[in-house]
């Protein structure tokens, strides 16, 4: 059996850090792979021919060498999932769809897929292979038991291209302890915690090791959901490493009390635990009471962060605002808190309430939550849920300014210095080579720095700890980290102009007016439709027809980009005929574009595929029509 799984691409969002990637270090394309696939295709009978493509990382291949598809996703990649579940499926192949999302509302792939696989896959995927092999797979096969962790396999990490990642992914456990009201954490791997064994874990990061991979992220929910197994897994690390010489750099998640426990943290910095994410939520005790966020309440927030510090951890944390108890003063209770902590990667959200969590239940009883609005991604300006203590307008308002006061260059150097001067002793230490230090230096300061003009440059020398020089790739990172968040927010949540309509209208008569003859002569047909009178988002839409020339990709490449820089519009393009001469100057267009790909959908005519190649990691590849 030939098996292909896909990882659909994410929607770009502050956990893409696409800036940092593309600009700062040189071959990564995504944070981390997808995990549940390698440990997929470990549960695969043995004589299966298994491939896995990261859309993220990679094109699609449109014509696999397959019996059959799998397709994952989370909530945020539910369209891009259907979309592929669709296309594999009219293609022919027998499609297979999983993923939190299918684990958490299997209803909603009913008429999507051949069969769908909700929950967790250890017993339930090799019951359908079996199934499969016999020719008789159900529509559906749900994990309704307890799944035991001693039972999963050491992943495929092999099939997996390792250096096109950040950080390979680990997991230790499932499950949580805590009743976040808003987290579907709970709902799907419940609130006792579930872990692999010592062995288990020794077998994965041999595997890891052998293929060079340094930096590993462990994605458990919360790592310390139970405090004994958690040290005892922190021993094994510490003692790992040390027959290794600390040759892996460690990161994961866990709870805020993590700071209350100061054998833990000892033994974090022990087993090269480098930086942890923590939800920390609001500063406001009232939100996180409402919320059932107990344990964020028991001790002084800051003074918990600043003694995770102490400890040399670095923090990432998420913050959500749209509390029942916020109100718009919530704001600057926000960035007070969050520039006083330090926190580099600060992952604001709007409250938004997923499906099947104890919250949505709530708001929807009282009538809350808005029917069709997004409830997958709370890094948008938008959500499902109508907040409570003011207008929806002024939580989107108020969330916008948040972000713009953070990611100036004021509020990235402040935090460096607030986070410094408590973060004495990196554990993370230095995580690249001279060369690649040098490397990645040196591109900050020519595409992060020298942009920003003398005043950036001035902050950013200022910031810099050089009576302590441990501490120098911390602030250099914090600024990499800083800076691919301020270009996310330029790109997606720059204010409406009151003149955005005609902005975008004068970028349409300046594409007229350059692509007039095409227009005439049949070959090409151009279509605005606006978002609305103050925004300066449209969409342009672009439908190759006919004959073409070198000429007409350069001016289109010239004016298109304009019009993705200076307006929040994207572009459609439909390739309907092409001469195979013009192929060089497409990719030319695509090329010159490229920094804009999440905005821009192209659709390829299917006499077209086998000619045109669209990388699909970086454009929207559609397959409509």
């Amino acid at each position: 059996m030939r098996l292909l799984l896909v990882n659909p691409r994410f929607p770009e969002s502050f956990w893409s850090f696409k800036w940092a990637l593309e600009r700062t270090l040189a071959g990564k394309r995504a944070t981390t792979p997808p995990l549940g696939l390698a440990t997929l295709a470990a549960l695969c009978p043995p004589d299966w021919d298994v491939t896995i493509v990261d859309e993220n990382i990679e094109s699609l291949p449109l014509r696999p060498e397959a019996d059959l598809v799998g397709i994952c996703g989370m909530g945020v990649q539910f369209p891009r999932q259907r979309e592929l579940l669709a296309y594999y499926r009219n293609q022919g192949y027998f499609t297979v769809a999983g993923g939190s999302y299918a684990s958490l509302c299997p209803e909603e792939y009913a008429a999507l897929a051949d069969a769908v696989i909700s929950g967790e896959a250890e017993y339930i995927w090799p019951e359908f292979c079996r199934d499969y092999e016999q020719g008789t797979p159900r529509r559906l096969y749900q994990e309704t038991g307890t799944v035991s962790l001693a039972d999963s396999p050491v992943p495929r990490f092999d099939l997996l291209q390792v250096d096109k990642y950040q950080s390979m992914s680990l997991q230790f456990s499932r499950g949580c302890p805590f009743q976040c009201e808003f987290c579907d954490i709970i709902v799907m791997f419940g609130r006792k915690p579930r872990t692999k064994t010592l062995d288990q874990v020794r077998r994965e990061l041999d595997v890891l090791c052998g293929l060079g991979a340094r930096n590993v992220f462990f994605v458990d929910d919360n790592l310390i959901g139970n405090k004994r197994t958690a040290k005892e897994l922190l021993r094994f690390l510490a003692d790992y490493q040390r027959e290794r010489g600390y040759r892996f750099h460690f990161g994961t998640e866990a709870s805020l009390n993590l700071a209350h426990d100061q054998e833990l943290l000892d033994l974090f910095a022990a087993a090269g635990m480098g930086w942890v994410f923590i939800g920390i939520e609001s500063p406001d005790e009232a939100s996180l009471v409402e919320t059932r966020k107990f344990q964020n309440t028991r001790q002084d927030i800051l003074s918990s962060v600043r003694t995770i510090y102490g400890r040399g951890i670095d923090i990432l944390a998420g913050f959500i605002v749209g509390f029942d108890h916020d109100t718009v003063e919530t704001f600057e209770k926000q960035r007070r808190f969050i520039v006083e902590s330090g926190i580099q990667a600060s992952m604001i959200g709007l409250l938004t309430a997923a499906p099947k969590t104890p919250l949505y239940a709530r708001l929807h009883a009282e009538g809350r939550i808005i029917a069709g609005a997004n409830d997958a991604d709370n890094t948008k300006l938008g959500t499902n849920v109508r907040p409570k203590g003011m207008s929806y307008e002024e939580m989107l308002a108020g969330y916008r300014w948040l972000h713009q006061q953070l990611f100036t260059d004021r509020g990235i150097a402040a935090r460096i210095a607030n986070k410094l001067h408590y973060l004495r002793d990196p554990v993370a230490g230095r995580r690249h080579s001279l060369g690649e230090s040098l490397g990645i230096l040196r591109r900050l300061l020519v595409r992060g720095l020298l942009p920003g003009g003398a005043g950036r440059v001035l902050r950013f020398l200022r910031s810099l700890p050089l009576h302590r020089p441990r501490l120098l790739p911390q602030a250099i990172e914090d600024w990499i980290v800083g800076l691919s968040m301020r270009d996310y927010i330029e790109r997606h949540f720059a204010e409406p102009a009151p003149e955005g309509r005609r902005l975008v209208q004068r970028s349409l008569e300046r594409l007229e007016r350059a692509l007039r003859r095409y227009r005439e002569a049949g070959a090409l047909e151009l279509e605005l439709v606006l978002a609305g009178a103050r925004n300066r988002a449209a969409e342009f839409s672009l439908t190759l027809r006919g004959h073409l020339d070198r000429a007409f990709f350069t001016r289109a490449a010239r004016h298109l980009e304009r019009v993705l820089c200076q307006t929040r519009s994207s572009v459609t393009l439909r390739i309907e005929a092409l001469h195979e001469a013009h192929l060089p100057d497409l990719e030319r267009l695509l090329r010159r574009l490229s920094r804009h790909g999440d905005r821009i959908r192209i659709t390829v005519h299917e006499a077209l595929r086998g000619m045109v190649r669209v990388d699909s990691s970086v454009f929207v590849l559609s397959f409509e029509g």
